[in-house]
């Protein structure tokens, strides 16, 4: 393995890092964009482990639902969505703040009836001008922004061993915006370093030809990640709190977060990770509003034969990364977004101060192209069920439920 670069151009440090991306996604425009863009966030990521000693091998292993991420300072970091990036085997000291993790995550529970919509809007609206406080924290409720929602549906079982005796169930899908700046905690910093002064003034800076890597390092790194799980769990009790203020009674399914440190050297960027939960564990699979999602249980993954078919086992062994593939333990967590208007990555152009610009085809058999920096104003949608069917075929999951959409909250 490399241990300098030093004798590498740009262009040779670009496919190298091209290299440890294992995406599993889609074969769109989005999953190509997730491509193009994670290579030069690896290619930082590289340099960083090179000048602290470490074997540059950091890796993207993508789930079926890999994507763009539409917040721009991620994007800009060279990161793409809807997958695993790892840059250490978890023992290693070292927090990379430029993932930019927000313990988002979905709460799925069940019920025995349907509540009327006038009565739901009535709890909604009080829910969400409530002042709570959980665990010291004065709460912000998000189930309005972005693709966060409360949505209701049928209960539909598929597999036989399906014991959940309800008609109906529910998803709340948030995070914690009120932890993202300095905040009111024990902690005092927050999860972005951005919109958090204090992180800042923690964070050390590591400089690459592909730009600045934010890290933190020892006593530092090791409060973050105690941090992060305060966050995961702040996440958890504001879903309950919120379900508790809506539904009369309701049975908790699952509660896995999707975008959150999982040690200090990896991360999930919107997919679940299924190694820490209990054997049989449910988790959502939510694509768009106006078609099912489902519940599934995770199976470990990848197999070897997996690997060797979807063609990464050379790559995997050339670089030593193997373990990271037969350990990746994923899921995607919905469909990811989808651009239709655009085809595939024709070229990115780099310009001054490691700004990109991605030229895409676009599908309108004209040979016109479209020229970007950042994918956030671009026109999406959601993926459909072909992810669900990809997440089967490469043996990621099991489906045990459908759920048929009934009400869709966007309030």
């Amino acid at each position: 393995m490399v241990k300098s670069f030093e004798n590498l151009t740009r262009d040779e440090v670009l496919v190298r890092s091209s290299e440890h991306v294992f995406s599993t996604g889609i074969d769109d425009s989005a999953g190509a964009l997730c491509k193009a863009n994670m290579k030069y966030g690896l290619a930082k990521f590289h340099y960083l482990q090179d000048s602290l000693g470490l074997d540059p091998d950091a890796t993207f292993i993508g789930a079926p639902d890999a994507t763009v991420t539409r917040n721009i300072h991620r994007w800009s970091q060279g990161f793409g969505y809807g997958g695993k990036a790892s840059w250490g085997d978890g023992s290693e000291k070292l927090v990379v703040l430029d993932a930019m993790p927000n313990a988002c995550g979905m709460l799925v529970g069940t019920l025995d009836g349907l509540p009327e919509i006038d009565s739901l809007l009535e709890r909604v609206n009080s829910v969400l001008t409530s002042d709570e406080v959980i665990d010291g924290i004065p709460i912000q409720w998000d189930f309005a922004v972005g693709n966060h929602f409360i949505d209701l549906f049928r209960y539909k079982p598929i597999s036989p061993e399906d014991k959940i005796p309800h008609r109906y169930a529910f998803i709340i899908h948030g995070s914690v915006p009120e932890l993202k700046g300095d905040n009111v905690s024990k902690f005092r910093f927050g999860l972005y370093h951005h919109k958090s002064v204090t992180l800042r003034e923690m964070a050390e800076i590591v400089s690459t030809p592909f730009g600045d890597v934010r890290v933190l390092t020892d006593a530092n790194a090791e409060r973050y990640l105690e941090f992060n799980e305060f966050a995961i769990e702040l996440s958890k009790k504001k879903r309950e709190r919120a379900a508790s203020l809506l539904f009369d009674d309701y049975t908790e399914v699952s509660s896995p977060i999707h975008q959150g440190l999982l040690n200090m050297n990896e991360i999930a960027l919107g997919c679940h990770y299924i190694k820490e939960q209990k054997q049989g564990a449910l988790f959502p699979l939510a694509l768009r509003a106006d078609i099912p999602a489902y519940l599934v249980q995770g199976i470990p993954n990848f197999k070897e034969e997996i690997i060797e078919h979807l063609g990464f086992a050379k790559r995997a062994e050339k670089h030593g990364v193997m373990n990271r593939l037969l350990e990746a333990d994923i899921l995607p967590h919905g469909g990811g977004y989808v651009f239709p208007s655009l085809l595939g990555v024709s070229k990115v152009i780099e310009k001054a101060g490691n700004s990109r610009y991605f030229v895409v085809d676009v599908a309108t058999g004209h040979e016109a192209e479209k020229v970007f920096s950042s994918p956030r104003e671009l026109q999406f949608s959601y993926r459909g069920k072909q992810v669900v069917n990809r997440s089967v075929d490469l043996e990621l999951c099991k489906v045990v439920a459908q759920l048929m959409p009934r009400i869709v909250l966007k309030v």
